[in-house]
């Protein structure tokens, strides 16, 4: 979503973003030109009227699991939100009986939450070798 047009979305799809993937983009862009929803979200300067680029992860009920904001110089890393995507929904399936640690990926070992675990996590988990 950004301050953009319908229009210059797609423009954007089929000059840049489909030829950097080397295909069309899996999800929708909206298009939010008065800044409502990036006001509603923070990351909306309206002395510049622009969106910055902010990264939301809302989960099935609609709660803000994950958020990122970042200005426009710097962009974001496509891989990382899918990685954490994925750790939410295995962390929702599972639920409650495991936490996924930093860096975790899928098939990657995670933690079981317990009172035991508190103070010893670094028994368990070796954040430089287990990720």
């Amino acid at each position: 979503m950004s301050v953009d047009s319908q229009f210059v979305h797609k423009v954007w799809n089929d000059q840049e973003l489909s030829k950097m993937a080397k295909k069309d983009i899996p999800f929708y862009m909206a298009s939010d030109g008065g800044g409502n929803i990036g006001s509603l979200y923070g990351v909306y300067d309206p002395e510049d009227g622009v969106d910055y680029r902010g990264r939301f992860i809302i989960d099935p009920d609609g709660v803000i699991q994950a958020m990122e904001v970042l200005t426009p110089p710097v962009g974001r890393k496509f891989n990382e939100t899918v990685r954490q995507i994925q750790a939410y929904q295995y962390v929702r399936a599972a639920k409650g009986t495991e936490a996924c640690p930093a860096g975790w990926e899928p098939g990657k070992k995670t933690l079981k939450p317990a009172p035991e675990l508190v103070g010893n996590v670094w028994k368990v988990w070796d954040p430089f070798t287990d990720h």
